[in-house]
């Protein structure tokens, strides 16, 4: 009787931006060649030709891949259009392989060889891979939008650092330093020095537009009462600086904005009802498909929890067993579950309008039960895990139960 394993052929591949090195194993962990040719779909039907010539007699080519979501993700596609099987090789256990069999060299070549022998013994337990270009594109512009939010943090440091040496004490007029009015005032008037010749009427004038009438003549007057002369050597190169800065936030501001249009048009694809929780708005909601990616990779929440890194880590000897806090998982998915449960246990405004009693009280009881603050949100974020998976298994909506004041 012929053991199932013995069909293939197993290439591992190892990805890269400019090459891909795919090494050739039998079922009896034989090497039978080495291939290496450029990341271009132009040349992907080459190098599956003479894949062909490395194929044992009377079996299939199977592929693992050690990366099938960016460097790798256009070899996967043609592999899976030509009808073979590939599977998605976590590097963890390539890396692991390396070790395991003592090899003090890490190259293109070894890592190939080892994603193939992951492949080979683990043929059963990998996940198939699976290029789904909607969660793809969600994926990306997620990202995309972390990476403005991240720099407009870093620019908005940079213009307070700069304004703390023309205005000391800019935070008087302005609540939000990137608001419209304060962006237009900077931009006009880098300094105190470009205020110069300009009237109270003008400046409020000036103000009124960005701000939607929303400043006038009385914020224009507290400007022109606290302004300082703090003219210095080259003030036109420090103002050209401010300007600089103002600009690139206000493009970077818009880009946000288009960015987060874009997440809303796309997320409406997946018909999901995250949103019909309180305290999940589309961008959280994007942020949390786009690294779950697709629910059914997870049978059961215990597998999506393990996923996350929340489900707890169990150690056992003997008679002795202790649980720990996992560190392992998605530690991003595992941020926004966190983020998640503490909105869902505070409360809001000052009459402390309770967000969502079922999690407050299920928090509360857990402390009361003598958990810590961290254990009962962990607590709660595995029961928003069941929630959550459930609501896109089934197409679920949340039901928000009635709130009320503490």
């Amino acid at each position: 009787m012929i053991h199932p394993k013995m069909l293939y052929t197993y290439v591992g591949v190892d990805s890269h931006k400019d090459t891909h090195t795919a090494v050739f194993l039998d079922c009896f962990f034989e090497k039978l060649g080495e291939l290496q040719f450029e990341n271009l779909p132009s040349k992907f039907e080459e190098f599956f030709d003479e894949a062909l010539k490395l194929e044992a007699e009377g079996t299939t080519l199977f592929f693992g891949l050690e990366d099938t979501s960016a460097y790798g993700r256009n070899l996967t596609a043609f592999i899976l259009e030509k009808g073979y099987s590939v599977k998605h090789v976590n590097a963890f256990l390539v890396s692991r392989e390396r070790k395991n069999r003592n090899i003090t060299v890490k190259s293109d070549a070894v890592d190939a060889e080892c994603a193939a022998r992951v492949l080979l013994s683990k043929l059963d337990d990998l996940p198939d891979a699976k290029p789904d270009d909607l969660h793809w594109m969600l994926r990306t512009l997620v990202v995309r939008r972390d990476f403005l939010v991240k720099n407009n943090g870093a620019l908005k440091n940079c213009l307070h650092n700069l304004l703390t040496q023309h205005y000391p004490n800019y935070r008087s007029f302005f609540e939000n330093i990137d608001c419209n009015a304060s962006l237009a005032f900077f931009l006009r008037f880098p300094s105190p020095a470009a205020l110069e010749g300009t009237s109270l009427e003008e400046l409020a004038a000036i103000l009124a537009e960005p701000s939607g009438g929303k400043f006038g003549e009385e914020k224009a007057q507290t400007i022109m009462d606290s302004i300082q002369d703090t003219a210095a050597d080259r003030q036109e190169i420090r103002d050209m600086t401010v300007r600089s800065t103002v600009r690139q936030l206000r493009f970077n501001l818009e880009e946000l904005e288009n960015m987060e249009e874009a997440l809303a048009q796309i997320l409406a694809l997946f018909n999901c009802t995250l949103t019909s929780m309180k305290g999940l708005d589309t961008i959280s909601a994007a942020q949390l498909l786009s690294c779950i990616g697709d629910v059914r990779k997870f049978p059961t929440p215990a597998k999506l929890a393990r996923y996350a890194g929340i489900a707890p880590a169990t150690f056992s000897s003997g008679k002795k067993e202790t649980q720990y806090a996992s560190k392992r998982g998605n530690r991003e998915l595992n941020s926004i579950f966190y983020g998640l449960s503490v909105r869902l246990t505070m409360t809001a405004g000052s009459k402390k309008r309770v967000v969502n009693p079922f999690f407050f009280d299920y928090y509360h009881k857990k402390l009361a039960d003598g958990k810590t603050k961290a254990q009962a949100l962990k607590c709660v974020q595995r029961r928003l895990v069941n929630i959550v998976w459930s609501m896109l298994t089934n197409g679920e909506e949340y039901v928000n139960p009635p709130t009320y004041n503490v």
